[in-house]
């Protein structure tokens, strides 16, 4: 019995599921800020990442500033993140560029709303795969109110947001 026990162990081996990590579909995604709760980690995995091929380079950022700024500058109270996560570098009137500095943004997606709902969508969550341990069951994919969180094969562990998304 026990060649028989090998044997089926190594084709079960065999047939085993191509390894896959998690991720989100850009095109699913709510924005409801729940990446930033959910994770295991302290620090969610998620992390807000920026297609600059769709940015418009605006000057009123919609993901950078909040919903009716007081002025259209780096002061905190202007800013949508809640972190400050969103850097903002003048590039030449009137544009200039928004970087995601991942180390302090949680996740939480406010700055991808306000993108997506009044500006062309060049910002999107991710799943960082440096940072998250893979869990069999996602605790973030199971509170996911839009179905976001994919398993897709560890050869391309990215889903790049080509086009904008609204909503």
């Amino acid at each position: 019995m026990t060649g028989v026990g090998a044997l089926l162990g190594k084709l079960a081996g065999a047939v085993s599921p191509k390894a896959t990590v998690w991720q989100i579909d850009p095109a699913k995604c709510l924005r409801c800020g729940k990446c930033a709760d959910h994770c295991v980690l302290e620090q969610s995995a998620v992390k807000c990442v920026h297609a600059y091929a769709i940015c418009g380079y605006c000057d009123l950022c919609t993901g950078y500033f909040g919903p009716e700024p007081t002025e259209l500058n780096t002061a905190a109270e202007n800013q949508y993140c809640p972190t400050a996560a969103i850097q903002r570098r003048f590039v030449e009137d009137p544009y200039y560029q928004y970087a995601i500095d991942e180390t302090l943004c949680i996740g939480c997606a406010k700055c991808v709303d306000g993108c997506n709902r009044y500006g062309n969508g060049s910002l999107f969550l991710q799943v960082r795969h440096d940072r998250c341990v893979n869990c069999n069951e996602c605790s973030i994919a199971r509170v996911c109110p839009g179905d976001a969180f994919v398993r897709v094969p560890v050869e391309q562990p990215y889903l790049i947001k080509t086009t904008p998304t609204t909503s």
